[in-house]
């Protein structure tokens, strides 16, 4: 069953077309990555899948779920670092419900970011401020706010982007950890195949000349191809 439909969707921003008539589904539990050269449209896409461009396209996108059950994750560095905010607030952020002027929390609330703050190792950074992490304690940070309300869908936006290579190995096997045990569905935007070809299972690739959507080993299949192709 299908917890995201895309069908014939275009979007463009003045007379430049970003993207053109692109159509996909992603499934329940699917490990769902997004890939293809900069300025192919990545961004663009899942701008438009949250609500965050909503006039400049045409199609249907159709979600199973309530906004309340999608969690986003932005690119690290869009996130302001001279925000006077520790890590417990903005954890906490990603609580509110949508309409609420004044943040409430519950007791379910706090036993909420006591788990998963506990899930992702972060219990002493609660006191911090945002300005005093490294990049894989941030992207921990940001990942527990996303993660606190247990959302259904979890869509990134190249989350592994200014990480090292241990930060980066640790983020993907909490993320096919979500994917396995949790069964949380993943939407990942990556200019990385490489990295998440062991955990995802589809893969959507845009590119000017048209797209690819369907299982990873048929891509990666397609590109060796391609590249045996291009050695004659």
């Amino acid at each position: 069953m299908s917890i995201l439909k895309v069908k014939n969707l275009s979007v463009g921003y003045r007379n430049l077309n970003v993207l053109k008539d692109i159509s996909f589904k992603v499934d329940y539990g699917d490990y769902f990555c997004i890939v293809g050269s900069n300025g192919s449209g990545k961004s663009t896409l899942v701008k438009c899948l949250l609500g965050l461009i909503p006039h400049n396209h045409k199609g249907k996108i159709e979600f199973d779920v309530s906004t309340q059950e999608i969690a986003y994750l932005p690119q690290i560095n869009t996130i302001p670092r001279e925000m006077p905010a520790t890590v417990k607030e903005v954890i906490m952020t990603g609580l509110q419900k949508s309409g609420k002027r004044l943040p409430f929390y519950t007791k379910k609330d706090a036993k909420a970011y006591k788990s998963t703050v506990k899930m992702l190792d972060i219990e002493k950074l609660a006191k911090k401020k945002i300005g005093e992490l490294s990049g894989g304690q941030l992207q921990r940070v940001l990942l527990a706010r996303a993660l606190c309300r247990k959302p259904k869908l979890l869509i990134l936006d190249e989350p592994t982007s200014g990480l090292d290579e241990k930060s980066t190995g640790n983020l993907y096997s909490l993320l096919d950890k979500l994917n396995q045990e949790e069964k949380m569905t993943i939407i990942m935007i990556t200019h990385d195949l490489d990295d998440v070809k062991f955990c995802a299972n589809k893969v959507l690739v845009l590119d000017n000349e048209g797209i690819f959507c369907g299982n990873i080993s048929d891509w990666l299949k397609i590109r060796r191809e391609g590249h045996c192709h291009h050695d004659h």
